[in-house]
C-alpha cells in the first residue's frame, strides 16, 4: 500500500485537492492507497506532553506510516519552507523505523513560480537523513490558484500526465525496492 500524506493541517487546502487527484491516479493504476490528511490530526498531539507520551489518538497515523510500502508526500510551500505541521508530524513518528529504507515520493504545491521546490528539497534532506529511499521524479505545481478549476481539480492535461507518470514510476520503484507487487495486492 502507498500512503499519501497531505502535508499541511490547513483545512480545505490546495494540497488536499491535489492529493485527491493523485489518489484517483493510484486507483486507476489499481494500486491500494491510504490517505493521511494532517488536517485530521488529533489536537492533543500538539500538546507539549506529546513529546514524552504520544496520545492514543495518534496511533492510527503512526501505523499508517509503518504499514506503508511507500510514502507519497504532497507538500505546500509556507514562507519558503515546509509547513510546521508537516515537520512536527515527522518529528512525532517513531525513529528510525518510520522512514528507514522506505521509498518516498514528493509533489510540491505553491502559489509562487517555483511550485514548492524549496520545501521538497528540505524534505529530501530530512528523509535522506532518516535513510529513506527518495524517488527522484518530483512534480512541482506552481501558481496553484490558476491551475485549479472552480471544483478544485487540475485540468491541465500535461500536469495530469506528469502526475500519472510520477505515480506509475513510484509504484515500480516501490515494488522493486520492497519486493512486493502492489497492483496485485488490490486484486486479492
Amino acid at each position: 500500500m502507498i500512503t499519501l500524506v497531505v502535508g499541511t493541517n490547513r483545512p480545505g487546502s490546495n494540497s488536499r485537492k491535489v492529493a485527491a487527484q493523485i489518489e484517483s491516479i493510484y486507483a486507476g493504476l489499481r494500486t491500494p492507497v491510504r490517505v493521511i490528511d494532517l488536517a485530521q490530526l488529533p489536537p492533543e498531539i500538539f500538546l507539549a506532553s506529546s513529546y514524552g507520551q504520544k496520545p492514543l489518538s495518534f496511533q492510527p497515523f503512526a501505523d499508517a506510516i509503518l504499514q506503508a510500502y511507500g510514502l507519497h508526500i504532497v507538500t505546500p510551500e509556507y514562507n519558503g519552507g515546509i509547513p510546521g505541521g508537516l515537520k512536527y508530524f515527522i518529528d512525532m513518528l517513531k525513529f528510525p523505523e518510520s522512514f528507514e529504507h522506505r521509498p518516498v515520493c514528493f509533489t510540491g504545491v505553491a502559489a509562487g513560480i517555483w511550485g514548492a521546490l524549496r520545501p521538497v528539497e528540505q524534505l529530501q534532506a530530512i528523509f535522506g537523513y532518516r535513510n529513506a529511499y527518495v524517488y527522484p521524479e518530483r512534480v512541482f505545481l506552481p501558481g496553484i490558484g490558476k491551475l485549479l478549476d472552480a471544483s478544485g481539480r487540475l485540468t491541465d492535461p500535461d500536469l495530469l500526465e506528469r502526475l500519472k507518470n510520477q505515480a506509475e514510476g513510484f509504484v515500480n520503484f516501490t515494488e522493486r525496492l520492497q519486493g512486493v507487487k502492489l497492483r496485485a495486492a488490490i486484486e486479492s
